[in-house]
């Protein structure tokens, strides 16, 4: 199978723009701020909350990391103007953190404290390693003022636990994930087993601390093995979340959903909506193997 989805990937590399887009709408909300918007209503009419995202990383200069800025206000803006059940997820280098990470500060601190005043939350994404521990310095800077952030973490790296005991300290709010990112085997796991291994070693240390968790997978295992640690370790329901990308496993998300659990789905949107897809294909090729099979299952 694995070489099916890397096959696919490799296919997807040379794909038109056209293609990919047909078979990325199940995935991406749409190009305009109203896209997110019915995406999520239809998401809320089914008692599931959403996160949503503007497309858009690594920006050239402060300019465009001003104008990711003021997209992000527009985000929350109109979750308050449309009594949206949704919070705001960002990445950091869209903020300028690759230009100057006191700028990066700045930028997201007037997001946060935006989201403080409509009683929301922000989301700091997590991307390759060269921004870990920047990220996580952004972290504990805006935690020292504001408790509606939180960040994420990945299981497939192996600094990990350790860094879930340190964040504990400051009672962070995670959203954990296997990660994505392709990175050195001297920094990540790559066996699946032992990353699924992690990923609930990291789990229950965040659960057992008290910690706010968002369970975000799509791996049926992980799924069961958080119900698990749930019933065994009695955690009430105001304190994880499950969540998953849009588009993805949406059987798994109907059962979580059934099951009386809150989940939240990842809704981005944005004009950078074809660099987010083919950079999720050649990162994730299982995620590959999953969209292509799903194309030619469309009745």
């Amino acid at each position: 199978m694995s070489f099916f989805n890397n096959l696919i990937v490799s296919a997807v590399q040379v794909m038109p723009k056209s293609v990919v887009g047909f078979f990325s709408k199940r995935y991406i909300a749409g190009e305009i701020i109203d896209d997110a918007i019915r995406v999520t209503r239809e998401l809320n009419k089914q008692g599931i909350y959403a996160t949503i995202d503007v497309l858009g990383e690594a920006v050239k200069n402060r300019e465009e990391a001003v104008d990711s800025k003021n997209k992000a206000l527009e985000v929350l803006d109109t979750i308050i103007k449309f009594n949206l059940k949704a919070n705001l997820s960002i990445k950091p280098t869209q903020m300028g953190m690759a230009i100057d990470e006191d700028f990066a500060y700045d930028q997201v601190r007037a997001i946060v404290q935006k989201a403080k005043e409509i009683n929301s939350f922000i989301r700091i994404d997590m991307e390759d390693s060269p921004y870990t521990d920047a990220t996580f310095r952004l972290l504990r800077k805006l935690k020292q003022d504001y408790n509606n952030v939180g960040v994420v973490v990945q299981a497939y790296l192996k600094r990990t636990y350790a860094d879930v005991v340190v964040l504990n300290k400051i009672g962070t709010n995670y959203r954990l994930c296997k990660g994505i990112y392709i990175e050195s085997p001297n920094i990540a796991y790559k066996d699946r087993e032992v990353i699924r291994k992690n990923y609930v070693k990291d789990l229950e240390l965040m659960l057992k601390n008290g910690n706010y968790v968002g369970i975000a997978t799509h791996d049926e295992y992980l799924v069961n093995e958080a119900y698990r640690l749930i019933r065994e370790l009695k955690i009430p329901k105001d304190k994880f979340e499950f969540q998953m990308l849009l588009g993805v496993r949406e059987d798994l998300r109907n059962k979580i959903n059934n099951d009386g659990y809150k989940i939240r789905i990842y809704v981005p949107f944005g004009k950078d909506w074809y660099a987010y897809s083919t950079r999720r294909l050649k990162e994730n090729p299982q995620v590959a193997g999953y969209v292509f099979r799903n194309l030619f299952s469309l009745r």
